[in-house]
């Protein structure tokens, strides 16, 4: 066969094509404000642009479906900085970022910022239970010294603070050796070890912000119980039902800072 009918074969019959196969079924899952073809075309580039990736996801597709479910469901777009897709060995690991934390936070709508930072060794950084926000200083034109930690936190919508989350480095040395293949060169976090220390302590503040769209939902649910039982049954009776938003709704600008 030559090389044109060898690219052909495996264009028909690869990851890409088992992807294309299962377009239905992943575009299903997705959250209305990512757009079901931007997504797809985002995935099929991700396989072509990264040849390591097209082999590990040729000899374990099954993998490669499993992480780009998992990025669907949470509402990233496959192969960037959200969600990333990283070979390890004979299969795909679906990553989520830091970014895609903080995204995921942003989405629900009830905070208006996410402040996280790595801590290094010659910074000056004070922080104790009775204080709003840590105090941080870090000398960004100086030799900062290694990694000891990190903090996070969200300003909500009216301006008051979440719980103040600090992990130490024992505690990030601890989930990296629980994530699979960390010490290899491959691995994110040998990669990019600041991104994934953020991305660890952006998951520890989750439980103390809201960090689904659902969230968003069930607010306006209620508000809207809340507003009928003060109008009364008459008001209910005669209040027109509720539209569905067309699909290309667009909520506004976020307003925020992601500190990157």
């Amino acid at each position: 066969m030559s090389q044109i009918g060898n690219a052909i074969a495996t264009r028909d019959n690869g990851p890409e094509a088992i992807v294309r196969q299962h377009k239905d079924d992943l575009t299903l899952v997705l959250p209305s404000h990512v757009k079901g073809e931007t997504w797809m075309r985002l995935a099929y580039g991700a396989l072509r642009s990264n040849q390591q990736l097209m082999q590990a996801a040729t000899r374990n597709p099954g993998s490669l479906m499993n992480a780009l479910q998992e990025c669907a469901r949470l509402g990233h777009e496959p192969g960037t900085e959200a969600f990333y897709l990283v070979p390890f060995g004979n299969e795909v690991q679906g990553i989520e970022g830091y970014r895609g934390v903080v995204e995921r936070i942003y989405r629900a709508g009830a905070v208006k910022a996410v402040k996280a930072e790595v801590v290094h060794e010659g910074d000056h950084f004070e922080y104790s239970p009775d204080m709003d926000r840590p105090v941080h200083k870090p000398d960004y034109f100086g030799d900062r010294g290694p990694i000891i930690g990190a903090y996070a936190y969200g300003v909500f919508q009216d301006g008051s603070t979440s719980k103040v989350v600090v992990i130490s480095r024992t505690y990030i040395d601890k989930v990296r050796k629980e994530s699979k293949g960390s010490d290899k060169p491959s691995s994110p976090w040998v990669k990019w070890e600041e991104a994934m220390v953020l991305k660890t302590v952006a998951k520890r503040l989750e439980p103390w912000v809201p960090s689904s769209t659902e969230w968003r939902k069930e607010q306006l649910r209620a508000a809207a119980e809340v507003a009928a039982e003060q109008a009364g049954p008459a008001a209910i009776n005669a209040a027109p039902a509720p539209q569905p938003a067309p699909d290309d709704y667009d909520e506004g600008p976020v307003e925020g800072e992601l500190v990157d």
